[in-house]
């Protein structure tokens, strides 16, 4: 694939960030992308090696053909790469912002540490396709006279009712929030994905036929008794919302906040809507976050933006090696140590770290009680200290959907982790009609993931609905 001796001849070279000191000041997208020739160069490092472990199970979740559309690239077949990166992922251009990009760590070149910039290569497909009108609304040439109801409009209800739609089906989308794209636009921040990406692919979708309904929250402002009646399947994509709950002494004070209000918040600032009442803002005040994940990384920058004094994370784990044993892990996502481009902007990052509680004066935090642990993650006593905050975030993750309305109403039965349970072939809940998929079924996992499980729901529910299906899972 490529060139054949691309990756003998060509470095690894990837995009670059504004400087630190540039990107706090505003919340725009802050990479830098790279030149076509460069694309097409590191597109043609791409080897044949043999098995492209980069979209089998242990790489990309949609199984994208990366070697393909690397060698289109490289031969300046843009249009045909979009179709071949199309035909198994509706929405590049968010996975090539916002992946953590397991397909580079499978690739085969990534055994010397130089992986082909996969991620770079798949963005700059995406975006290019746009940019030259190469990307359409597909419209169904036939309806089939079934009817679909998507409850979410984040990746993986967009992605199912898109499939839906360009199966002939009438497909019908019910947000909870004024705008779709679930977590997409009000968790991800808008540093890491403008949500103009958004509404230019809702966009596409009405134009082939998708209906999108906002303000409805399902289960609360309507029955979901009144979908199941009004549509020939249901499909569930509410995501996981109820963060888990590390009940730390002192958490009632205030100042001390979940991650995603604080994201969510902000994000609504960004898209022009109304201004919430008790804004948390992190302005002139020293921040820590409880957590070392993705949304903790996410506040981080969040608080940087907003002016913030100081930011410290906190993180249980141990610090981890800078570099993994390849033969001992290769093709598999490693454990060693990141930085995150929000991290990079100045954070101060506490590692093998337990959080002991929240301190306060008045009513409010003052700091956060902290201690060292053990191999086994326990307090190690006479470590303690304390961390000065005006603000506390805990992004430890999320551990289940929220039950309150929808989930309760449904009556579906749940799975081990309080998920709703359905598998991962029919995606059949227990109620007749009703289906799930992405995070309310699977748990908390990364935008691919909730793009395949969207992808494959669909598949499924033109089967059951047709008796047959031309979609791919």
């Amino acid at each position: 694939m490529g060139k054949v001796t691309g990756f003998l001849e060509i470095d690894r070279r990837e995009q670059k960030y504004q400087p630190a000191s540039d990107r706090i000041r505003h919340f725009r997208e802050f990479t830098l992308p790279l030149p076509e020739s460069e694309v097409v160069e590191q597109a043609s490092r791409c080897m044949d090696c043999g098995v492209p472990f980069c979209h089998g199970p242990t790489g990309c979740p949609v199984h994208n053909q990366i070697p393909d559309w690397n060698d289109l690239v490289y031969r300046g077949e843009w249009e045909e790469a979009i179709r071949n990166l199309h035909s198994t992922n509706n929405f590049p251009e968010f996975t090539g912002r916002i992946c953590p990009a397991p397909c580079e760590e499978a690739c085969t070149l990534n055994l010397e540490d130089m992986p082909v910039t996969i991620k770079t290569v798949e963005q700059a497909i995406a975006d290019r396709g746009w940019k030259k009108g190469f990307i359409k609304p597909e419209i169904a040439a036939q309806k089939t006279g079934k009817t679909v109801a998507i409850i979410g409009s984040g990746p993986a209800g967009m992605a199912a009712a898109q499939q839906l739609a360009r199966a002939g089906h009438e497909v019908h989308v019910y947000e909870r929030e004024p705008k779709a794209g679930g977590l997409l636009r009000y968790g991800i921040p808008d540093f890491k994905m403008e949500k103009h990406l958004i509404d230019r692919r809702v966009a596409q979708m009405e134009a082939e036929g998708v209906i999108f309904h906002y303000g409805v929250n399902v289960g609360v402002s309507t029955p979901l008794q009144e979908l199941l009646d009004g549509h020939d399947a249901v499909l569930m994509a509410g995501g996981s919302e109820a963060p888990r709950d590390p009940a730390l002494p002192g958490q009632e004070l205030a100042g001390v906040h979940y991650a995603m209000p604080y994201l969510v918040q902000q994000n609504r600032r960004n898209g022009g809507e109304a201004e919430q009442e008790n804004p948390i803002l992190a302005t002139s005040k020293h921040v820590v976050v409880v957590g070392g994940g993705d949304t903790a990384s996410d506040c981080v920058g969040t608080a940087f933006r907003q002016g913030a004094l100081s930011v410290h994370q906190l993180d249980i784990r141990p610090i981890a090696p800078v570099k993994e044993d390849k033969l001992a892990v290769w093709p598999y996502w490693p454990t060693k140590f990141r930085t995150s481009s929000s991290q990079a902007e100045g954070a101060e990052r506490e590692f093998a770290c337990a959080t002991l509680g929240i301190e306060g004066r008045n009513g409010r935090v003052t700091g956060v009680k902290c201690a060292r642990v053990d191999a086994k993650r326990q307090p190690v006593p006479g470590t303690e200290f304390v961390l000065r905050a005006d603000l506390v975030f805990l992004a430890i993750g999320f551990a289940h959907p929220l039950f309150e309305g929808l989930v309760e109403q449904s009556g579906v039965a749940l799975d081990k982790r309080r998920n709703v349970l359905a598998d991962d072939l029919g995606y059949a809940t227990s109620v007749p009609k009703l289906y799930a998929a992405g995070d309310m079924r699977r748990g908390q996992s990364l935008v691919v993931w909730a793009i395949r499980e969207g992808r494959q729901a669909a598949h499924a529910i033109d089967r059951d609905l047709m008796g047959e299906t031309v979609l791919p899972r």
